[in-house]
């Protein structure tokens, strides 16, 4: 324990540590998460085609939530014909009152993508009209039967027949229905671009300062000395991994909390029993709106834990801290360059790799052949980044002590 806190409390000494941990928190959480909240992504707009205020919106974000989630209360229940009839009736009616208004209050890009999803007969072809403009909402019908046909349609544009398709459409028979409706816009945020946007960021600050914890021996000339200490390499390389992993839970706390609290001040619990179909009606998630965000997290945490195995893998093989941040680096960034480029088979391999791949995997329909079985992607993409952290942890300690004996 001794060992542990006095590693511990080098690694937090170092200037890269608080700069990275500062910079991290102010990009996610006050940047990514309570600006977003309050102005960038939910602010009022007074001119859509103008825009007003910081990046078109006004700083007005808490008390316009607020009024989404009124509107959407005056009408939330199970959603059915009726409900999908009310909303867009009640959008023509505020257009024709206030267009601003109208475009402000309700999810409309949203509904009009079910709109052409759902009844794309109803489309005019060369129309310069979005669909919630021009549908009669009479017509609106049938909303689960053809939301099923829709995701039966996609699934044969994918290719994905026989016992894929089997396997698929058994996930999604256990989706409960009819759907909870609710405001959305908050939770596809949240669930679409916050949460994997943070992962990414936080690969980048956690290479900053793993990537020294072992390498930074050489670099400081003190990898001499550690086999002169009465603990050893091996206990003190046990040391750095448990610091590596304290310092990974503490950034991962430190993130999530501050996204939590700022979510709960603006939204509160608002919805969280809608299903992630609301966000995108043709996923086949059995989740609702909390269960997908632990979900999400979950996967984050374990994503960042395996990472952190790597990077420290990689810190312990080589001897220059310049070295070691630019291959840690290229573990997540690599993949995701080379990405289009590569066979589809190839690309959900490299999705594999903590951090690599993405938690909103649950708004699709990626599976896995494994043994002859189908696995769906959101289950493997939680599991094979914990096995590689686990795995780089003993070859840590067997890399640095070679390292230290030549």
């Amino acid at each position: 324990m001794e060992l542990f806190l006095l590693e511990y409390k080098k690694l937090w000494r170092k200037k890269s540590t608080k700069i990275s941990v500062f910079v991290c928190f102010l990009y996610l959480v006050v940047f990514g998460s309570i600006l977003s909240f309050q102005c960038f992504s939910f602010g009022s707009r007074d001119d859509f085609t103008t825009g007003g205020g910081l990046f078109g919106n006004n700083f007005d974000g808490y008390d316009a939530i607020k009024d989404r989630q009124e509107y959407a209360l005056s009408i939330a229940g199970d959603l059915t014909d009726e409900t999908m009839q009310q909303i867009v009736r009640d959008y023509r009616r505020m257009v024709s009152v206030d267009a601003a208004r109208a475009w402000d209050l309700i999810d409309w890009v949203i509904i009009n993508d079910w709109l052409e999803d759902l009844w794309p007969e109803l489309q005019e072809h060369g129309s310069y009209q979005v669909c919630i403009d021009y549908y009669e909402p009479e017509k609106l019908t049938d909303f689960y039967g053809r939301r099923k046909s829709a995701i039966e349609k996609y699934l044969e544009n994918n290719n994905q027949t026989g016992k894929e398709r089997e396997y698929l459409l058994q996930i999604e028979d256990k989706v409960p229905k009819p759907f909870h409706y609710g405001w959305k816009g908050g939770w596809e945020q949240i669930l679409a671009r916050t949460i994997d946007a943070s992962k990414d960021s936080m690969a980048v600050f956690l290479a900053i300062v793993l990537s020294t914890l072992f390498a930074g021996e050489w670099h400081n000339n003190t990898s001499s000395l550690v086999l002169t200490t009465k603990n050893g390499w091996k206990k003190i390389a046990f040391a750095k991994i448990v610091t590596g992993l304290a310092f990974t839970a503490e950034l991962f706390a430190m993130i999530s909390i501050g996204q939590i609290v700022t979510q709960l001040f603006f939204m509160g619990t608002t919805g969280w029993d809608m299903p992630v179909q609301m966000i995108k009606m043709i996923a086949i998630a059995p989740m609702n709106m909390l269960q997908g965000e632990i979900y999400e997290y979950a996967f984050t945490l374990i994503g960042m834990v395996g990472y952190a195995g790597i990077v420290m893998l990689i810190s312990s093989a080589v001897k220059s801290n310049v070295l070691a941040l630019i291959l840690s680096l290229a573990v997540v960034y690599v993949p995701t360059i080379i990405d289009p480029y590569l066979p589809y088979g190839l690309q959900k391999v490299l999705n594999l790799i903590p951090l690599v791949g993405s938690g909103t995997d649950i708004f699709r329909t990626y599976t896995y052949h494994i043994f002859g079985k189908y696995v769906w992607s959101p289950y493997l993409l939680i599991i094979v980044p914990a096995l590689i952290g686990i795995v780089c942890m003993p070859l840590v300690v067997k890399r640095w002590s070679r390292r230290l004996r030549i």
